[in-house]
This record gives structure tokens, sequence and C-alpha cells, in this order.
């Protein structure tokens, strides 16, 4: 399913840092140019990588770094804390040419999960480790770990301590305390190099106060993330629960495949319809094999960012 070595297409990058109930009045101009230059900056280091000619697979993952880096979005240091008081992570990675795919689940002390998701996808013959076993395994190979003091940000502890003891979660991208049911919060990255092969990825540290071992979609190929060459690459953000239950991210592609809906009718199918008869929330990135973006959401905003070969960084917040 390789692109031909000597075919150009124009490349293409989006990314987003999470779905949910983001209100204007919430947040002050000074947050919002916050988001901005992070959003942005982690999106330059995709497309830097693009635009010298480099892989899809090779700027989903360094995107997400970058976002995994920022302790603005919930992935990585800027990771939610469980009802532990402790951080467990999930990424997952594909790439679109092989259908080949990586993914770590409940992991704790990773610098960088989705760096451990493709440490699966290359290095072992599964695509999912979880775990402590997950974390040996990553050690082995010498993937960067960091003490508890790394995640712990004030942002992310002070929305614990509000629903520490209870059974309730909460919110990645709002000020009020969640129900169950209602949780939006991951990172991810689509892209399609020149060479015309897409790639996804997808990170998260889950919702606040969730149980430890709870496991969403992010982690789940075709729930959270897929890629194919021939008709797409999706990272979703949104209810994990619901997500799992629809297969969002496959949902999609198979609608292009099968329905023959272009990929921005096939989007809005899933999240407007299918997704939301079910009462899912969140959103999802997509990329088209010709480089085509689609950023969608049914909640009333999505941290996103995109760049397309020969134009200029977008990005946006509320819907």
């Amino acid at each position: 399913m390789s692109s031909q070595a000597n075919s150009k297409n124009p490349y293409a990058i989006a990314i987003h840092g999470g779905a949910g109930t983001i209100l204007r009045d919430a947040l002050t101009p000074e947050l919002e140019a916050q988001y901005q230059k992070a959003l942005t900056h982690c999106l330059s280091q995709g497309e830097v990588l693009l635009a010298q000619g480099g892989e899809a697979l090779e700027a989903v993952e360094m995107a997400i770094r970058a976002l995994e880096d920022e302790p603005l979005f919930n992935a990585g240091r800027g990771a939610v804390f469980t009802a532990a008081g402790t951080h467990e992570l999930d990424a997952s990675i594909m790439r679109g040419d092989t259908l080949m795919a990586g993914a770590i689940a409940g992991v704790t002390g990773l610098r960088n999960p989705i760096s451990g998701a493709r440490a699966v996808m290359e290095l072992t013959s599964h695509v999912l480790l979880a775990g402590q076993g997950a974390e040996a395994f990553l050690r082995a190979e010498g993937l960067a770990f960091e003490d508890p003091a790394y995640f712990h940000t004030e942002l992310r502890h002070n929305q614990w301590l509000e629903v520490r003891g209870t059974t309730q979660t909460r919110l990645d991208h709002s000020e009020l305390p969640a129900h169950e049911g209602q949780k939006f919060s991951t990172v991810g990255a689509v892209a399609l190099d020149q060479l015309g092969n897409l790639a996804a990825g997808t990170s998260t540290g889950g919702m606040t106060n969730k149980r430890v071992g709870r496991i969403g979609d992010t982690p789940m190929i075709g729930a959270g993330t897929y890629a194919d060459n021939r008709f797409g690459a999706v990272s979703c953000t949104g209810d994990g629960e619901f997500f799992i239950r629809a297969v969002v991210a496959y949902d999609v592609i198979a609608q292009v495949r099968y329905g023959h809906l272009n990929l921005e009718e096939a989007v809005r199918h899933t999240l407007h319809q299918t997704l939301m008869e079910i009462g899912g929330e969140g959103g999802l990135i997509a990329v088209t094999p010709t480089g085509d973006l689609v950023l969608d959401c049914n909640t009333p905003g999505m941290y996103r960012a995109w760049v397309k070969q020969g134009e200029n960084q977008g990005w946006a917040i509320f819907k």
C-alpha cells in the first residue's frame, strides 16, 4: 500500500489537544495566547520534518512528543491524576502504508508515551502492551522514564483535590466537575508526507480521578486511532467509553471504504449521528490521502491546529 518513491504529494498535518466544554468566558486572553503558542509550537515540530521530506510517522511522533512535554495538555507531563493520586498513561500510533500499529496502556513514569507505542510497533510482534510488563520492556529498550514529581502540575493536582475521595471524574477542559460519562482529554496528530504515506497517533493521561487500571479508547486501534493510506488517518478525543463502543476511528474509515463517503461526510456522520445517538461527545482530526484535513467536534470546543504545504498554519479552540 506504500506510495511510489517518485511521487510527490503536498504534505499536511493536524494536531488536537482535547475536546470538551471549553467556555469563552472561562478562557482569559492570556490563557488563550498560551494555548495558541503551545499548539503552533507542537504543530511546527511535525511540519518541519514533513517539509524536509520526512515520514508521516516521524512527524506524528514528534508533534505528539511536543504535546506530551507541554503541561497545558493531558498527556505525558500534563497528565491528570488517578483516584490513587498517580498517573497512568496510554498511547497508540499507526502507519497507513503497512497497517502496523503499536500501543501502551496503564504505564507509569514514561516521559513520552507515544514513543513507547512506537517501540511496541517496531520492536515486538504485538500491538498492545500494558502495565508493568510494558514498563519493563520500555525500560529495557532505553526509553526515558521520570520520577512522579515530573508529572505533578498544580493545575492537575488542584483538579484532583476537588473530586478526590468521590466517584466523580472531571472534565479536562472545564472548571466544573463532570458527571460519569463526560471525559474530554487526549492529544493526537495525523499526517500525510510527500510520498503519500499517512500516519496517526494519540496519547492521554485519561480522566481526573479515574479508577486505577481504567483504559479508554486512546490505546485501542480502531477506537481512538486508525490510519490506512487508501482512505485516511484519524485521531480521536472525547468520551473514551463511547468511542470504544462506536469504534469511532475505524467507523470513519469504514464509511469511506464501504459507504463511499468522502472523509468530511464520514466524520460528520460518525460524530454528529452515530456517536451522539448513544450519548457520546468529543471530536477528531483526520486527513485524506490527498492532504485534505477535517477537524470536527460535537462539543463546544476542541484545541486544534493544522497546516498544509504552501499554506499558513491555522489554529482554533472553539467550535
